[in-house]
């Protein structure tokens, strides 16, 4: 029987403490925002203390209860120091929405070992990284969580310069699928990620030029019609954190205004 009390706050995330990864990057900063604003209590981590300095001061105003700890996903004490400032902070840890990533797009015959490396920690280690650390406070504190994680569109589209990056968030998608198949039955904790294509942030502004080639192009495979903005994604990050979707884990969800489609 479906009762009146689940549907009306079955979207609600507020009073779960969320971290936020990659903070101060347009999906991160929206997805926090966003957390924020329904109510959660929001740790924003990323590298740059300046900026996380603003962003909080920024949400503070708006009477969102957060705070900011710098540091590398992709560094094991890092991930660990996040997750125990959390904990301290807010005394648990219920959602994680993992928003970072790096990419270097270059041939492969041109690309060094290094900066391949560099890729695959910075989008698929730190994604181990932290599911590893957040899901063992999970499991400590009990009644599961849940693990929204950013990959891409290009995690199941090869593209010309992004074999380091198609192959690390190729890797994520299975990374959520094996992680859902250790987690969620066991202990509660669904696994999800989100595959957004180009949405608009600083580095990508010059995309949005409606008279350039390359925006002329992307239309050409975009059913809905333009590029993606950040609060686009606020919704399905909100909705894959809350018990809206506690029957879904292990998906890779299509953000990508119908790209795959095409």
């Amino acid at each position: 029987m479906i009762s009146k009390d689940f549907v009306s706050s079955m979207f609600s995330i507020a009073g779960r403490v969320a971290i936020v990864t990659g903070a101060t990057g347009a999906l991160g900063g929206a997805i926090a925002a966003g957390y924020g604003l329904q109510g959660a209590k929001v740790v924003l981590t990323g590298r740059s203390v300046e900026k996380l300095r603003k962003m909080v001061e920024t949400l503070k105003k708006q009477q969102v209860e957060c705070v900011w700890i710098d540091g590398d996903p992709a560094i094991e004490a890092d991930v660990q120091k996040i997750v125990h400032y959390a904990v301290n902070t807010f005394g648990r840890v219920d959602i994680l929405a993992a928003c970072h990533g790096f990419n270097a797009p270059k041939s492969i015959v041109d690309q060094s070992l290094e900066e391949w490396k560099k890729i695959m920690d910075a989008d698929c280690t730190s994604v181990y990284l932290l599911a590893k650390y957040v899901a063992e406070q999970m499991i400590a504190q009990g009644g599961g969580g849940k693990m929204v994680i950013t990959s891409s569109a290009r995690s199941k589209m090869g593209m010309a310069g992004y074999t380091g990056y198609c192959t690390a968030k190729g890797g994520v998608d299975l990374m959520v699928q094996s992680l859902a198949c250790d987690l969620t039955a066991k202990h509660g904790i669904n696994v999800n990620s989100i595959n957004p294509t180009v949405f608009r942030s600083d580095l990508t502004e010059w995309m949005f030029d409606p008279e350039s080639a390359v925006y002329q192009n992307f239309l050409k495979r975009l059913p809905i019609g333009r590029l993606g903005e950040p609060e686009d994604f606020v919704g399905l990050a909100t909705f894959l954190a809350s018990d809206a979707s506690n029957f879904l884990t292990g998906g890779n969800y299509d953000a990508t205004g119908g790209y795959w489609a095409c």
